[in-house]
C-alpha cells in the first residue's frame, strides 16, 4: 500500500514538473501595505525606462522587486510599481524622454566597482584608438569642461535636467564648452589617455544627484 502511495505521488511530481511553464517568473507577492500596479515588462525594456515612465525611483523598484541583477529582467515579467493607481503602456520613445547610447565603441577593459589601486572605479573604461570621437549619451547642458580634476585628465560632465549625469573622461580634446547645450549622439570629445589612462580609452560614469551608478544598467 505505502509503495503504491509513493508510486503515484511520484507520478504527480513528474506530472507538475513537465507542465512547468519555461523561462516563466511568478509576479512578486504585493507588498504590504503599498499602493500600486503591476506592469508588464515588454521587449527592450529597462527598469530604468520604466521607472522614468512611471515617475517612480528606480531604486524602489528594484527595492520592492527584490531584483538581484537589473540587466536581467526579460520580456513578459511582471513588475510591482509602488505608489501609482493605473499601468502604462510605454512607447518606444517617449516624448522628452530619451535613452542612454554608448558614448564611444570598444572594449571594456574596467567595470563599475573594480579596483585602480586604492580606488574603486566609479564608471566603466572603454577601450578605443586614439583620437576617435566620444558623443554624449543624452541631450543636456556642459556642466564642466576642464582638467582640473585630479586623475581623470580633460574631463567632461553632463547635466541631463532630471537627476541624471554624464561625465567623459582622459580626452585627448575637449570639443565643447562649459554652459553649451549638447544633443544626444553629438561630438563632444576625443579618446586620449590623460588622467590616469594606461592606454587611449574612455571613463564614462553616470551619476544619479551626483551619486556614481553602474552605467550597464542604462546602456542599450
Amino acid at each position: 500500500m505505502n509503495r503504491r502511495i509513493s508510486l503515484v505521488l511520484l507520478l504527480l511530481v513528474v506530472f507538475l514538473a513537465g507542465c512547468a511553464t519555461p523561462g516563466y517568473i511568478p509576479p512578486p507577492k504585493r507588498p504590504k501595505r503599498l499602493t500600486g500596479v503591476y506592469h508588464q515588462v515588454r521587449d527592450g525594456e529597462t527598469v530604468f525606462r520604466i521607472a522614468k515612465a512611471y515617475n517612480t525611483d528606480m531604486d524602489e523598484i528594484v527595492k520592492v522587486n527584490r531584483i538581484s541583477d537589473v540587466d536581467r529582467i526579460d520580456a513578459g515579467q511582471l513588475l510591482f510599481i509602488p505608489g501609482v493607481r493605473s499601468s502604462l503602456t510605454i512607447a518606444p520613445e517617449m516624448k522628452g524622454y530619451e535613452n542612454f547610447i554608448w558614448p564611444v565603441k570598444g572594449k571594456i577593459i574596467f567595470v563599475y566597482g573594480s579596483k585602480k589601486g586604492r580606488i574603486t572605479n566609479k564608471g566603466i573604461d572603454i577601450q578605443a584608438k586614439e583620437g576617435e570621437t566620444v558623443v554624449a549619451a543624452r541631450s543636456g547642458w556642459v556642466k564642466f569642461c576642464g582638467d582640473r580634476v585630479k586623475g581623470y585628465g580633460r574631463l567632461i560632465i553632463i547635466d541631463h535636467g532630471d537627476g541624471y549625469q554624464t561625465a567623459y573622461a582622459y580626452n585627448s580634446a575637449n570639443l565643447v564648452r562649459q554652459g553649451e547645450y549638447v544633443s544626444r549622439d553629438s561630438p563632444i570629445a576625443k579618446v586620449g589617455s590623460t588622467g590616469r589612462a594606461k592606454v587611449p580609452s574612455l571613463h564614462f560614469e553616470i551619476r544619479k544627484d551626483h551619486k556614481p551608478c553602474n552605467p550597464f544598467h542604462y546602456l542599450p
